[in-house]
């Protein structure tokens, strides 16, 4: 008969693993293209906001999670608790790891146009032009705060005038996109603990069952009597 108890272990634990790998993916390619030539506004303000990013917290949460990981294998091939009560207390710190990351990021939207209006200023002018065009505004605060840059968006002190400010655009922008990644961070945390939650009750399932065997043998020892 198949034990249902352990069957939702084992599959809270693919989708633990399976987060891991997405993490460490994820983090090692991005930031290995973040600092690429952009090509249009867009991709320059998220791979702005992506150098930021505390990807090397990410690689090693990923690594810790994969930690965690192995230390469940040996819990379903033995009936050994020690290995489950281990693996439960390395994934509740992998859990704390991965929360702190989220915050992280979370802490980043409160700044939002702060944090864009540093980027702003440490640009080229090639980048500031990408972005203007993008998101169809001249300057940040304005056209004169800083200055815009002259492009087909912005062809003269006159029309630039009649643009917003790059700020609001761009607060919205990073704001949606960061949310995005804080969110999908934080339901990592909900699979870790999904998955300690598994496993107490695969804990409290073989204590049971250990139990229930010892009674057996008892009755057992009797009836031979």
């Amino acid at each position: 008969m198949v034990n249902k108890v352990l069957m939702a272990f084992i599959a809270a634990d693919g989708l633990f693993v399976s987060m891991g790998a997405i993490m460490l993916g994820f983090s090692i390619i991005v930031q290995q293209t973040c600092f690429d030539p952009p090509t249009d506004g867009e991709g320059a303000a998220r791979d702005l906001l992506y150098q930021k990013f505390p990807f090397t917290a990410g690689i090693v949460n990923a690594i810790f999670t994969f930690v965690a990981f192995a230390a469940t294998l040996p819990a379903l091939a033995t009936n050994n608790r020690s290995w489950l009560k281990l693996a439960a207390y390395l994934i509740v710190v992998d859990a704390v790891f991965t929360m702190g990351i989220g915050v992280d990021l979370w802490i980043v939207t409160l700044k939002m146009k702060e944090r864009f209006f540093s980027i702003w200023i440490s640009q080229p002018p090639a980048v500031q032009e990408l972005m203007q065009a993008s998101f169809q505004c001249c300057g940040f605060f304005n056209s004169t705060s800083p200055a815009f840059v002259t492009n087909p968006t912005c062809p003269s002190p006159a029309d630039a005038a009649l643009m917003r400010g790059c700020a609001a655009p761009l607060t919205s922008f990073g704001s949606t996109f960061v949310d995005n990644i804080f969110t999908a961070v934080f339901g990592m945390v909900g699979i870790d603990t999904l998955l300690i939650m598994a496993i107490a009750c695969v804990l409290k399932d073989r204590k049971e069952r250990e139990r229930f065997r010892h009674i057996d043998e008892k009755s057992g020892a009797r009836g031979t009597l």
